[in-house]
């Protein structure tokens, strides 16, 4: 499967978010990557803040450009308000829903246990990271992979802050999609109405 394997702390740079999860590097340096990092940046034209949005919600999902643009098509036909969709569309992917159930530290992470088939959907194994998760549907380490050092760690670890359209039961080591989330339970700091603007063009 086709993914984003370059230098993430560099991207976090340039966007000043860590993205990718914690950085010391981007503690260290709160300032744009390059020679030039440090001095003043020319001022950006719209269409750079407009592309620099949707990069950055790309880089955090870790979706591709074919997949991005599909998933904006999604949303631009459904019922609502198109970037709204977007977010719900993308905090349903499989990967994401692992991740925010805490049986993975970050995005990369689930996204290789769903690979790597230590993840089911309502009882099925899903090896896909792009499945749309549904209101409704339980996703839940499979029973040969709850020793799994990797995802026992992330477990005990596991934040305690939940989100409202997830349920969790320890026991089971599972999670419901409840519902899909509201724009202002979404923490992210993206900018969809830039990312809607930019397709608009």
């Amino acid at each position: 499967m086709a993914r984003y394997t370059g230098a993430t702390t560099k991207i976090a740079r340039r966007f000043g978010d860590a993205i990718f999860g914690p950085s010391k590097a981007l503690q260290k340096k709160n300032y744009g990557p390059g020679q030039h990092g440090r001095g003043k940046r020319r001022k950006q034209s719209e269409y750079a803040v407009q592309l620099a949005a949707k990069q950055k919600a790309k880089y955090t999902y870790g979706v591709l450009e074919r997949q991005f643009a599909n998933l904006f098509d999604k949303s631009a036909r459904k019922e609502g308000i198109t970037g709204e969709n977007l977010l719900k569309f993308l905090e349903a992917r499989l990967d994401n829903v692992v991740f925010r159930l805490g049986i993975s530290p970050t995005r990369a992470g689930a996204r290789q246990l769903v690979l790597h088939k230590h993840i089911t959907v309502n009882g099925e194994i899903v090896n896909i990271a792009s499945y749309s998760v549904k209101p409704g549907d339980t996703v839940a380490v499979r029973e040969k992979s709850k020793s799994l050092s990797a995802i026992t760690e992330s477990l005990a670890a596991r934040n305690s802050r939940k989100y409202t359209w997830l349920e969790w039961n320890t026991q089971e080591m599972s999670g419901t999609f409840v519902s899909y989330p509201q724009r202002d339970q979404i923490p992210e700091n993206l900018q969809e109405q830039l990312i809607v603007e930019l397709y608009s063009k």
